[in-house]
């Protein structure tokens, strides 16, 4: 087990005495001595059954010899003349951050530059570092501000590094461990939010205040640009520095779901009019505006989930003539914009199917043309590859049985180059892929996908794994997963995803549906899409395992206490549990906009329905269920986890608790974490619904 130590008033915010309200809070003493024995004898416990299977060891060394391949894509980032790549394998397992030139990427075995390795790095500085990313300057490339994580938690250090000599800078910007914000501004000044001292959080612990630190200077004096509330979610600033249209912006949350934004002119923080829930985003002369509620202007009204543009100097000028560069309907969103040097690119979701446009602002118009040739039934998603000097983009294509592809394409041009492809990393003959609806209580069309066997035996006998997300408006789309191939497609289950609401699948309004007192519409649609899978007779309840992490965790065990007669077992991942201490907890206050306020009597009224430590009863009879976290976890406190499976346990029923110490909210901080949990979840599934 690895060792970490967190700073001091990071473990002063977690060390939560027992006030006696909760007979389990002590557990959320994240590093004290009582938990972590606690957590150590589960361990015990989970390990000696679910590594005992011959199946455990097989599965565990083909994740891993999965997660390390050679043969996967390197994924790359175009910074100056390179193409920079963060890889990991088993000889780097915390992984090398390197870079080449496109031509050289191009061939079957790219010759690549090590810029900095993550282990040679831990091992000298007796670190368990794992990468958090990079922010390299513009226009000179020459310099970077490395973010770096103790085991893979939210909070990291920042250091300025030489992209040159390679190597970090003694006399750069350097900030401690905190969940700080930091961007440059030019080589001799950065936007910084951090830990500054008490009251400079917020009560979600990200940075309340934003300053601008000159080189050379303590930190101490830099300057206060803006200030947010306490119980303002964060602040942040940034220089956009395209060039000719450099500008310096600053960004308030009040909460997960609403935003100002600011141009900073001279001294001025000149406020952007806009609906608070509505982002914006800027490209060289243009505002873009994302609504998430409709916009009535005058005569004019803009649609939930439309994308809006407008020259940005008549915007401050008072011109609110927006043109649109996406209308939703009932059924297509907005999955994401890119934007390149001429064109705006589009990823659509139709029907939480991929497409993707192109458009062009010409003669006073903005025009536009469907990208050809996607694929059914699968993922694709474009992004530009460097707005400031070129229309070229990525394009990444991706499908429950189709292996990943990477190609390259300019926006205005012909086909996309493939530049890289994913092998098949698992069987997939005779496998096929389906989309279907199940009817929810309120009479809603929730989709899902299928993947199983095109000869299929519809007699519910079939393992069924049912995966589920349904907040945050995050879409769940198809996507090539190695791990779920052959840990679960491979060796015969049926997979199956659902599009719930509370997602992205189908815009904002989508997502509103299953907000805080409606929170239990999301439970529904799972549902409906469990009982159809029953009714079509793909599987039965004996049968049919569920998995889900983060919130996703917290649809788990909403499933464990509403439908317990529905499952035959539960994989709940990095959990959401306890939503009576929630806000509470470490990042939890920034999620009031999704949850509810569970301080405020009338709020909890309708939270405590979906709060499944509550909700948890001796007297019911509950399937298996297989709780995971990580002791590193500072986005998702590990006390959820660890108070659900104790107040299980004392109440007799039979549950597995697993906590891996590194990993932050993912639980795996390397490719080894990753395979063995992994192969924890599947040998626990297999084990409970194979039998």
């Amino acid at each position: 087990m690895i060792s970490f130590v967190l700073p001091c008033a990071l473990a002063a915010m977690l060390a939560i005495s027992d006030d006696g309200d909760d007979p389990y809070r002590w557990l959320e003493d994240v590093l004290g001595d009582r938990p972590m024995a606690w957590a150590k004898e589960r361990n015990v416990e989970s390990v000696g059954e679910l590594t005992r299977p011959d199946r455990f060891g097989k599965l565990r060394d083909r994740l891993r010899e999965i997660l390390d391949s050679k043969a996967r894509i390197p994924m790359i980032e175009k910074e100056g003349p390179y193409y920079y790549n963060l890889w990991r394998d088993a000889k780097n397992p915390r992984g090398l951050w390197r870079r080449t030139t496109l031509d050289e990427y191009r061939k079957d075995e790219p010759k690549w530059e090590i810029v900095l390795d993550l282990d040679e790095l831990g091992r000298k500085e007796h670190e368990n570092w794992v990468w958090h990313g990079a922010d390299v300057l513009r226009p000179d490339h020459k310099r970077a501000l490395i973010s770096l994580s103790r085991g893979g938690a939210d909070a990291e250090v920042v250091r300025e590094f030489d992209l040159e000599k390679k190597a970090f800078l003694d006399d750069g910007y350097k900030l401690p461990e905190a969940k700080s914000r930091v961007a440059w501004r030019d080589i001799d000044s950065v936007f910084v939010g951090t830990d500054f001292g008490p009251g400079s959080m917020t009560d979600s612990g990200y940075p309340r205040i934003v300053k601008e630190w000159r080189r050379g200077t303590p930190i101490g004096s830099a300057s206060v640009v803006f200030e947010a509330k306490a119980k303002d979610m964060s602040a942040s600033g940034y220089r956009d520095l395209t060039p000719g249209f450099e500008r310096d912006i600053i960004t308030r949350l009040p909460t997960f779901f609403t935003s100002e934004t600011f141009l900073r002119r001279g001294r001025k923080l000149i406020k952007i009019e806009k609906p608070d829930d509505a982002t914006a985003m800027f490209h060289r002369e243009w505002l873009m505006i994302r609504l998430r509620t409709d916009w009535k202007i005058d005569d004019r009204a803009y649609p939930a989930g439309a994308l809006l543009a407008i020259h940005l100097e008549k915007f401050l000028g008072g011109d609110r003539n927006f043109d649109v560069l996406f209308r939703p309907t009932e059924r297509t969103s907005l999955a994401g914009a890119s934007a390149t040097r001429h064109f705006i690119i589009l990823n659509e979701l139709d029907n939480v199917r991929s497409r993707i446009e192109v458009l062009s602002h010409q003669g006073g118009r903005w025009e536009r043309q469907p990208m050809p040739g996607l694929p059914d039934l699968a993922e694709a998603s474009a992004r530009a590859i460097d707005p400031d000097e070129s229309d070229d983009y990525f394009l990444t294509t991706t499908g429950f049985l189709t292996p990943t592809t990477l190609s390259i394409g300019r926006a205005g041009g012909g086909p996309a180059e493939s530049l890289k492809h994913l092998p098949a990393f698992f069987d997939a003959k005779g496998l096929e892929v389906t989309q279907h609806e199940a009817t929810s209580a309120d009479g809603t069309r929730v989709p899902y996908f299928q993947v199983s066997r095109a000869d299929l035996k519809l007699d519910g006998c079939n393992p069924t794994l049912l995966n589920g997300y349904g907040g945050f408006q995050i879409p769940m789309r198809p996507n090539y997963n190695p791990t779920i191939g052959a840990a679960w497609l491979e060796p015969g289950g049926v997979y199956v995803l659902a599009n719930i609401r509370g997602g992205g699948e189908f815009g904002p309004k989508w997502h509103r549906a299953a907000l805080k007192a409606s929170r239990h519409r999301a439970y529904e649609d799972f549902i409906a899409v469990a009982e159809d899978l029953i009714r079509r007779k793909v599987t039965a309840p004996a049968k049919l395992g569920i998995m889900g992490r983060s919130n996703g965790g917290l649809l788990m065990g909403n499933m464990l206490t509403r439908r317990p007669d529905l499952f035959g077992a539960i994989v709940c991942g990095s959990p959401l549990l306890d939503m009576k201490r929630y806000s509470h907890l470490l990042a939890g206050a920034s999620w009031m906009g999704e949850y509810g306020n569970p301080d405020v009597p009338e709020e909890w009224s309708f939270i405590q329905t979906f709060s499944p430590y509550h909700n948890v009863r001796k007297s019911t009879k509950y399937p298996r269920m297989l709780i995971t976290t990580s002791t590193r976890d500072d986005r998702v406190h590990p006390g959820h986890a660890r108070k659900m499976a104790a107040r299980m346990r004392e109440q007799g029923h039979d549950v597995l608790y697993y906590e891996n110490v590194e990993g932050g909210h993912s639980a795996a901080a390397d490719n080894k974490q990753r395979a063995f949990m992994d192969a924890l979840d599947y040998t626990f599934l297999w084990g409970e619904l194979g039998r």
